[in-house]
């Protein structure tokens, strides 16, 4: 697939469901820096078929996404979807927006805990969906709670016939 231009509905949906990402950007001699960001799900938003914005928030008081960026508007995002192993690569612009409550106001969660200093808009120039192959399937809590509580409810009814048959189910021991 050749990289496109325009957001999709399905891109569209694949950024409402991610709770962080990674964002390349260089300064203007090309020094290249990485940085996770992270917040709600849904916190990175589609704001229209070629912009994305973010609340950036209070962090490490490094500054260098920032300081890259003045010198330096080429940015890249990588997200990534653990459990089906799928990629999203997006190159664009980006610009830390400081004086614009309103947008700001736009993008914060109220619910998150997180101090919102500015936002972030990303301007998209292309995107492409990456090949799974060598991504590690990982999956966090609330996805595997659902799963583990079906798997405890099935052990406690199986422990129960087995004690209505006259057997000791012994006593289960989670390792660690």
């Amino acid at each position: 697939m050749a990289w496109q231009t325009r957001m999709t509905p399905d891109l569209a949906q694949f950024i409402a469901e991610r709770d962080h990402f990674y964002m390349g950007t260089a300064n203007a001699e090309g020094r290249p820096y990485i940085q996770h960001r992270g917040g709600p799900k849904g916190f990175l938003k589609v704001l229209d078929e070629k912009t994305l914005g973010y609340a950036d928030f209070a962090g490490n008081q490094q500054f260098v996404t920032l300081g890259h960026l003045a010198e330096n508007d080429r940015a890249f995002l990588f997200l990534v979807d653990y459990p089906t192993r799928r990629r999203v690569k997006i190159r664009g612009r980006a610009r830390a927006v400081s004086n614009d409550p309103a947008l700001t106001r736009s993008l914060a969660d109220p619910s998150y805990r997180g101090r919102v200093e500015r936002a972030i808009l990303f301007e998209v120039e292309e995107w492409d969906v990456n090949c799974p192959s060598h991504i590690q399937p990982r999956w966090d809590a609330g996805q595997l709670t659902p799963a583990f509580d079906r798997l405890e409810q099935r052990i406690r009814t199986l422990e129960a016939q087995v004690r209505e048959l006259g057997g000791d189910p012994g006593e289960f021991k989670l390792p660690g």
